[in-house]
């Protein structure tokens, strides 16, 4: 596991306008988060208090960021992947928060040039790591070994004196 570029909480960078949840978990895109390629830096966020089924909900809010941010539709076999991995690595990390921290409090997803970086925060205080050695094959216990085959890079940031945690995780476009 990797903890190299974290953003310390409330230092986490946003374009012009913040982004936030209206009621219901909805997001509220900031300027540029119409359906151009996105250039610079573009966040989301999407809140989870009082929702249910929170996984698909989690990969289309997801679904929608890379529309609006052009990874979709995609052109070509390799940015259909990428953006399925977007999707795929968004559903793990929700997934472990349901499983292991009581459920995920909210979502980040960022997109600035070439690189998605999604984050999760929980109020769970245990540690997410790939499970060693890992076992093809076997139900369960897939998830962070998927997250870290998948991703340039992640990553786990606590905040000293608060209970949880963010899982967060980079991935990169196609050349």
């Amino acid at each position: 596991m990797s903890t190299t570029r974290p953003y310390p909480p409330g230092d986490r960078p946003e374009p012009g306008g913040a982004t936030g949840a209206s009621a219901g978990g909805a997001s509220v895109p900031s300027a540029g988060d119409d359906a151009e390629p996105a250039v610079g830096r573009h966040t989301r966020r999407l809140g989870f208090a009082g929702e249910s089924g929170v996984v698909p909900l989690a990969r289309d809010f997801a679904r929608q960021a890379l529309y609006a941010w052009g990874w979709l539709p995609a052109e070509g076999a390799d940015r259909r992947a990428a953006a399925e991995d977007v999707l795929l690595v968004v559903s793990e990390l929700v997934t472990n928060a349901c499983l292991h921290a009581e459920g995920p409090d909210e979502m980040w997803i960022t997109c600035e040039n070439k690189v998605i970086r999604v984050e999760v925060s929980d109020r769970g205080t245990g540690q997410p790591a790939p499970r060693t050695p890992h076992r093809a094959g076997r139900p369960g216990g897939h998830g962070m070994f998927i997250v870290q085959r998948l991703c340039l890079d992640w990553g786990v940031v606590r905040t000293p004196g608060v209970t949880g945690k963010t899982v967060w995780a980079e991935l990169g476009a196609p050349a």
